[in-house]
């Protein structure tokens, strides 16, 4: 239905815009006829998920989103049971963490986060949108996805990186996780930060959920890493059961 994925997609956008946009400016972002843009933005203001500034005529989400999102909290149990988890490792070893949804190969949800001590500060926040196959997660949703190399290389070249990794390297990465149970991303994604991620399965062995710890990349050494991890993995196979 194309007038739901336009809708949505223009939540996302106003979502990821600190400031209210004018129509053309939302328009010309997502490609849009003016007219099917301002059709939707009506309907989503009378449905109370978008306001519009009576003055500038400028958009910008509105408080029926919040009812939205709190019964995705109430009815799910998980972000709740991962912030304690969240919590535990960001203060034992002073890095951000952040608990993420996996919903296949387009985008990972971030359901709940706890920021570390230190001066580095990750500009993200609960209900933002991650690529799916990018950082360190997305090593780990690229094992558990079954995927051909050929498959894989064909994703690996949409990726946006800060220090793009070889494709040769970021698939040896991807085949480590069957053994590691973990994946890191050394400055790849976000230069001069390193984040590590674990896996949360369900019963099927397949990936539903991701823990992921960030840190400056000079304090995350190696053996503080396998240590991190472990950690990590033991928080991972509390949440999964």
């Amino acid at each position: 239905m194309p007038a739901v994925s336009r809708a949505l997609a223009i939540l996302r956008l106003l979502a990821a815009n600190a400031e209210p946009m004018t129509l053309k400016a939302i328009s010309e972002e997502l490609d849009l006829v003016t007219s099917t843009c301002l059709h939707i933005l009506r309907v989503l203001v009378e449905e109370g998920m978008v306001k519009v500034e009576a003055g500038t005529k400028r958009y910008s989400l509105d408080v029926g989103v919040l009812s939205l999102a709190r019964s995705v909290v109430e009815n799910n149990p998980f972000p709740m049971r991962v912030q304690s988890a969240l919590d535990r490792i960001a203060e034992r070893w002073n890095v951000t963490t952040i608990g993420m949804k996996v919903s296949g190969l387009d985008d990972l949800v971030v359901l709940a986060l706890a920021r570390s001590r230190g001066p580095f500060r990750l500009y993200v926040e609960v209900g933002s949108r991650v690529p799916a196959l990018t950082s360190a997660t997305g090593r780990i949703v690229a094992h558990y996805a079954g995927l051909s190399d050929s498959e894989l290389a064909r994703q690996f070249k949409s990726l946006h990186w800060e220090n793009p990794p070889l494709f040769e390297t970021w698939l040896k990465e991807v085949k480590a996780v069957q053994r590691k149970g973990f994946a890191i991303d050394r400055g790849n994604y976000i230069s001069g930060i390193s984040v590590l991620a674990v896996p949360i399965l369900d019963a099927h062995r397949r990936v539903t959920h991701a823990i992921a710890a960030l840190g400056v990349a000079d304090t995350l050494t190696a053996s503080k890493v396998q240590a991190l991890a472990t950690d990590m993995q033991e928080e991972a196979a509390g949440l999964a059961q």
